[in-house]
């Protein structure tokens, strides 16, 4: 099917209508203000000098809708059509390291593979736009009825509420129906596709917003880029098992639902990206005693709201933020609740000032059969039940790769950055596993890596030399007493590795704005963590962030 021409004089109308915005921001940026909603349209833009910064409301500020390049039918002489490429033009790369082997590999030649993704997430999802974007055959396994993955929200929990039983119904989402984003939307969002507010009074304007927007964003750019026509919704990937003597990987997988439900399909692929999240097998705390007492337990991953903890003494186990998230739910409707963390700010155990029926403790000593609770501290809880908010393991109980890659103690490996395991590289490859990161971003450059080295345009190092790295990682964390656990977080480490994942893409270096607004975030949290997410002082990073959306979407256009 030919591509149909945009008309030239609507182009150019959609360009000074950037312009116009380009230029107020400008003004905003040299001290002077919006009045009034900014909008995309140049003749909703007012500007006045007699207005101070405080009187912004950046979340009012509307990038035009990104223009969707005409396409096809997805196909071009047999080839994946790229969908909604846009033109970036890369940072200068001086002083990164090198993106290709060293001096004596001959280049390959430009290939295009059949790849399998796992998972349709926000990981599985950018992983195949950025696949076909680099000429990939993709397809796309779905366990569920639709994109989003982790922020799919359910009612339904599972048949054990501790989430230990093998045999259990399980359910892959964990989110609490009140829960919100902890980074703000601006820094969140694909660096592409900005998730900006939307003019819909059904959608969440708010910075920091809940989880169904999230959802709709994800629906949102699957849309955009045509990527639910990659997906094989309710069809769960049975076994992934290497081929050795053709260096390929052998899917099994089976239709969850419909007029062939049960059916099981045997597929041959050239490389697989494992997109699965890591919230859906729980982890929970080593408790002396615990099967001996009398009382229940729960984890996190089927908490959907407190109802259920009504008149009960409650023991909260854990200090992340959603667990204290969920500790301020369960206090409108508990008797009590206990809560149980391993570190906390000096002098802040015992009963908490705001609350009647909170109190904070070191971590739990043992348990007994009559129900109570042992404190580290010498405090003993009468409890009904124990809440483990103690985070997730990370589980591929379909992959088979004859004990190359093992999950231990939540360290997967040996991953050569996180990815690529050398022995396998580039025929297998994870997105997503680093936390405490800013995920979104992540998983885009993460799979423009994986697109562009299964391609050939750019070239991983020997497999030995990926080996050493992975070696010199795990040894540097053993010598700062890290544990295993900690492997995959990111923490202070969050820029140096996305800049790092940028330069093996030759595209620009992660935005400062978008971690100044991360650290800003973390700042506001320990200052206020109840509210942080209703104030935002850092106006200035929002209009930055603005800027650079303002930047992409003309570039679309243009």
């Amino acid at each position: 099917m030919p591509r149909s021409h945009r008309d030239p004089a609507k182009s150019r109308r959609d360009r000074l209508d950037l312009f116009e915005i380009r230029r107020d921001l400008v003004k905003v940026r040299s001290g002077l203000a919006i009045s009034g909603d900014f909008w995309q349209n140049s003749a909703d833009i007012h500007t006045t000098r007699n207005r101070s910064r405080t009187d912004l409301n950046p979340a009012k500020i509307r990038p035009p809708e990104p223009t969707p390049f005409t396409v096809g039918d997805g196909s071009k002489n047999g080839k994946p059509e790229m969908i909604g490429s846009i033109k970036i033009s890369c940072a200068s790369l001086a002083g990164f390291p090198s993106m290709l082997r060293s001096p004596g590999h001959a280049p390959q030649p430009i290939v295009s593979r059949h790849v399998a993704v796992i998972g349709a997430g926000a990981a599985g999802l950018v992983t195949a736009r950025e696949l076909r974007r680099e000429g990939h055959s993709v397809v796309v396994f779905e366990r569920g009825d639709q994109v989003g993955g982790t922020w799919v929200y359910t009612l339904n929990v599972e048949s054990d509420p501790i989430g230990l039983e093998p045999t259990r119904t399980t359910v892959h989402s964990s989110l609490y129906d009140s829960l919100r984003t902890n980074i703000p939307r601006e820094a969140m969002g694909f660096r592409d596709y900005p998730f900006v507010p939307k003019d819909d009074p059904d959608r969440d304007p708010r910075r920091f917003p809940g989880h169904r927007e999230v959802l709709m964003y994800l629906q949102d750019f699957t849309r955009e880029f045509r990527i639910d026509e990659l997906v094989r919704f309710e069809t769960e990937v049975v076994r992934v098992r290497l081929v050795e003597e053709e260096e390929k990987w052998k899917i099994k997988s089976k239709q969850r639902s419909g007029k062939e439900m049960g059916l099981e399909l045997d597929e041959i692929f050239d490389a697989v990206v494992v997109c699965n999240g890591h919230f859906t097998e729980p982890r929970v705390a080593y408790i002396p005693g615990i099967n001996e007492w009398s009382g229940k337990q729960m984890h996190s991953h089927n908490y959907r709201d407190p109802e259920p903890f009504r008149d009960q003494v409650v023991v909260l186990i854990g200090n992340s933020v959603s667990a204290f998230d969920i500790s301020w739910e369960v206090a409108g409707v508990a008797k009590e609740i206990h809560i149980a963390a391993r570190t906390v700010i000096d002098g802040t155990f015992g009963k908490q000032p705001a609350y009647d029926n909170m109190w904070l403790h070191p971590m739990i000593k043992d348990v007994c059969e009559d129900g109570s609770v042992n404190f580290l501290d010498g405090s003993i809880v009468i409890a009904d039940i124990i809440l483990h908010c103690t985070g997730y393991k990370y589980h591929f109980p379909f992959l088979e790769t004859n004990g190359i890659v093992t999950a231990d103690d939540n360290r997967v490996g040996p991953l050569y950055k996180h990815m690529f395991p050398p022995a396998l590289a580039p025929r297998l490859s994870f997105v997503g596993l680093p936390w405490k990161a800013i995920p979104f971003p992540m998983f885009e450059l993460q799979s423009k890596w994986i697109g562009g080295v299964l391609s050939n345009r750019f070239t991983l190092p020997s497999q030995e030399e990926m080996m050493g790295d992975v070696e010199a990682f795990y040894s540097s964390l053993e010598t700062f007493g890290t544990p295993k656990r900690y492997t995959h977080c990111l923490g202070d480490n969050l820029v140096e590795y996305n800049n790092w994942l940028a330069s093996q893409c030759r595209c620009p270096a992660f935005e400062d704005w978008r971690m100044q607004m991360f650290l800003v975030t973390i700042k506001s949290k320990l200052a206020h963590l109840e509210s942080y997410r209703e104030e935002w002082e850092a106006q200035h990073l929002v209009l930055q962030a603005y800027e650079d959306f303002i930047k992409h979407t003309s570039e679309q256009v243009s």
